[in-house]
């Protein structure tokens, strides 16, 4: 237990300093000592952590999600980017959602046709099966949050 303390407490100390110290106080509403508690390897300190809305607050405007890596890390779970570029943050909501769903879907099912016709998926068609159901994910977390939006 010892080890994942340090390890996330190392995660927190690069996350504020990505963010800056100051501008870490500021979108946080904690003290420069208080966040120094949060990383601080003393023993006195070594059951403070940071609160997980202040570590998704600092990892909005860092350059990396330190201790959100970390945390999927030690649970042996990979995250990868999400460059897409939504032209609004609610670009249609939960119907326009179920249909960019169904035409996911559908290119989904039309890749895995065109890969099956000899009856073998080689490399490069796994690769584009992999990214179709990628882009699938994405639409599915994209209606799982609108939803989550609606419920509140």
């Amino acid at each position: 237990m010892a080890d994942i303390c340090s390890y996330l407490k190392k995660h927190t100390e690069s996350l504020v300093k990505d963010v800056g110290i100051e501008a870490a106080c500021e979108i946080t509403g904690k003290s420069k000592a208080t966040l120094g508690r949060y990383y601080s390897d003393n023993e006195e300190h070594a059951d403070r952590f940071m609160p997980v809305d202040a570590v998704a607050r600092l990892g909005q405007v860092s350059s990396y999600p330190h201790v959100t890596s970390a945390l999927a890390e030690l649970k042996k779970i990979t995250l990868s980017y999400d460059d897409r570029k939504p032209n609004k943050a609610h670009s249609g909501g939960v119907n326009a959602d179920v249909i960019a769903l169904s035409q996911r879907f559908a290119m989904l099912m039309t890749e895995y046709q065109q890969s099956m016709e000899d009856g073998i998926i080689t490399g490069s068609e796994a690769k584009r099966l992999l990214k179709e159901t990628l882009l699938l994910q994405q639409v599915l977390l994209d209606m799982k949050l609108h939803l989550e939006e609606e419920t509140v």
